[in-house]
């Protein structure tokens, strides 16, 4: 029995490589851009000086300094009662005088007496420790306050995206193929 003859087929197939690399994102977040500018309050105070006043004339006239019409019109109301004391003081000279015959030396005495006694005129003001008198006037404070304040400015800076690609290579790694082998046929027979 002969066999019969077969014809062989073989086949391939094809093969496709793929080389792939993925894809790289990078995201970048700069920091929101911040600035505040703060304008600082003011304060402003506006005051005249006080109204300072010291009337010391009354201890200037305690003094004997005082005004001379003063002294004058004190002398003037006292002249009648110093005027009345020298007649008086005369009158008692002259008895004295008259009583020369009595033990002692009246005119000595007299003129010792008028060596330290004379008639004082009392042309001072009252002494006192209230003659100064001081007034005092304060002015009132203008007081101005200028606000202060703070400006803000934020601003949102944008993600910076960077996309870097991947690589996708597709290629044949084999080829399809068919391949027919014929049998062998034998020509003697």
């Amino acid at each position: 029995m002969s066999s019969i003859p077969q014809l062989q087929i073989r086949q391939q197939p094809a093969l496709i490589g793929i080389d792939a690399d993925l894809g790289t994102q990078d995201i970048r977040q700069p920091k929101a851009t911040y600035e505040m500018k703060t304008d600082r309050p003011q304060l402003e105070i506006h005051q005249e000086p006080g109204d300072l006043q010291i009337d010391q004339s009354r201890a200037w006239d305690a003094l004997g300094m005082g005004p001379i019409l003063e002294a004058m019109s004190r002398i003037y109301t006292q002249s009648k009662d110093v005027a009345l004391q020298g007649i008086a003081r005369i009158v008692e000279n002259g008895n004295r005088m008259a009583a020369i015959h009595l033990h002692g030396n009246p005119i000595a005495d007299i003129a010792k007496q008028l060596t330290f006694e004379h008639p004082e005129f009392d042309y001072y003001g009252e002494a006192s420790f209230d003659n100064v008198d001081i007034t005092y006037t304060p002015f009132k404070a203008e007081i101005n306050v200028i606000e202060g304040k703070i400006n803000v400015n934020a601003q949102i800076n944008q993600p910076e995206i960077t996309y870097n690609r991947g690589k996708l290579d597709i290629y044949v790694r084999q080829y399809a193929k068919v391949e027919y082998i014929p049998p062998q046929i034998d020509f003697k027979t």
